[in-house]
């Protein structure tokens, strides 16, 4: 009896996985379309994308279709590559004012560089289905020294390890950045002052460069493991993401990055357009929230909804990102892009700075960014220009699987719009 159905069990199993493999292998075309490819294509127009397997295997025009195919007409709707969500805490924060749900930042009083967030991400959090089904395909997570989600500051101007992670991953990719907090936000972390920030980062990064000795010292700044950390970051020119938004501190920065030869981006930057042609010669580039315009706090008096059109007109390469630490709203990120369009911005420049440019900054470049052929599928087909906030997302393929647009919010929204429509009836 136990024979027969364990029989009968890998049979239904082998029987599903062969369904699942053969809807997989499903050839679409998605034809005549707008293809924004943020590669060496361009923008097409009246153009297919055919999908393999999950695999794009051509774009352009008048391509054949091959046989069996399922043919999607979009009438000339609009393909992106999937979007990037920002630099946050996506998957690591539920309910911002449920400590037990939130795993964003460091509090044991020391500097950590180890600190690695993605070992708390959850890709079951509803925040993760939310900026899916608009459209984000990767983000980076990144843990924060600011007081934000549950009000309190981090350890350490040193807030740890930032990682990709991809929107249809269970896993976030091997950590490829440190984030490094300066500003007024933090001074109290660093003794009062901003000055004192940059010493006690050149404190960390000096005893990095210097062998680690096997004795006790309680003065060192760095555990072992921090010590390794921060060398190995040194060594490899991995890149230094420093939250930073005064002129006069990003003027320190450049000087700073210079004299210690470190790779550095900066983040937020809503003073970087008074320092643009610094920052080219410097070649650092800004994420910018194209949000920021007016200040709120001494470091952001300069802030200007002009920020990205004047970086970018100075040849600065910008991406952006919101400056939030709650993940629920990164969605909002293309609508921020149009915001800079809407103040000076190329409309391709900033599909770009939510596309191609922060895939190349955190090195994910051949699988995010763009649509190009022999990728695995990674792109969105949008009902109108993504920028403007009445478009949603269509259809979406990430990592080569068709993705359901559906979530939490979306249930939500169909379950008391039905109640509504239950009630006008009585």
């Amino acid at each position: 009896m136990r024979t027969a159905r364990y029989c009968f069990i890998r049979v239904a199993v082998l029987l599903a996985t062969t369904f699942a493999t053969m809807a997989l292998a499903e050839v679409v075309v998605l034809r005549n379309a707008t293809v924004h490819t943020q590669g060496s294509r361009g923008t097409l127009e009246r153009a297919s994308v055919v999908i393999d397997d999950g695999r794009i295997v051509s774009i352009g025009t008048n391509l054949p279709v091959p046989p069996g195919a399922r043919i999607l007409d979009l009438a000339g709707k609009v393909v992106t590559p999937g979007l990037f969500g920002g630099i946050g805490t996506v998957g690591v924060v539920e309910i911002s004012l449920e400590p037990s749900t939130v795993d964003s930042a460091l509090r044991m009083g020391k500097m950590y560089p180890e600190f690695d967030l993605s070992l708390a991400y959850n890709p079951d959090s509803s925040n993760v289905g939310v900026a899916r089904a608009d459209g984000i395909a990767f983000a980076v997570l990144a843990p924060s020294a600011r007081a934000g989600v549950a009000g309190q500051p981090g350890s350490s101007i040193v807030a740890g390890l930032g990682a990709v992670v991809s929107l249809a991953e269970k896993m976030a990719h091997p950590p490829s950045v440190l984030v490094v907090d300066l500003g007024s936000d933090v001074n109290a972390l660093s003794g009062g002052s901003r000055a004192a920030e940059f010493m006690l980062l050149k404190r960390a990064l000096t005893e990095a460069r210097a062998p680690r000795s096997r004795g006790t010292n309680e003065d060192s700044m760095l555990t072992p493991a921090g010590h390794k950390t921060l060398a190995e970051f040194l060594k490899q020119k991995k890149p230094f993401v420093f939250a930073i938004d005064r002129a006069a501190d990003i003027r320190q920065l450049i000087a700073f990055a210079k004299r210690e030869g470190i790779r550095a981006f900066i983040q937020g930057g809503a003073e970087a357009w008074r320092v643009a042609e610094e920052l080219k010669r410097a070649g650092i580039p800004v994420i910018v929230n194209p949000f920021e315009d007016l200040p709120e706090s001494f470091d952001e008096i300069g802030a200007s909804l002009q920020n990205a059109a004047r970086l970018h007109q100075a040849g600065v390469t910008i991406a952006f990102s919101l400056n939030e630490s709650s993940p629920h709203r990164m969605r909002r990120l293309r609508h921020a892009a149009g915001n800079a369009v809407a103040n000076g911005l190329p409309w391709a420049v900033a599909l770009d700075a939510i596309t191609r440019v922060p895939a190349q900054l955190f090195d994910v470049g051949k699988e995010f960014g763009s649509i190009e052929t022999g990728r695995v599928a990674n792109l969105v087909v949008w009902s109108g220009d993504p920028f403007e906030v009445s478009t949603l997302p269509e259809r979406m393929w990430l990592n080569g699987v068709p993705q359901s647009l559906r979530s939490r919010q979306t249930e939500l929204r169909d379950r008391y719009l039905e109640r509504n429509k239950d009630d006008s009836r009585r």
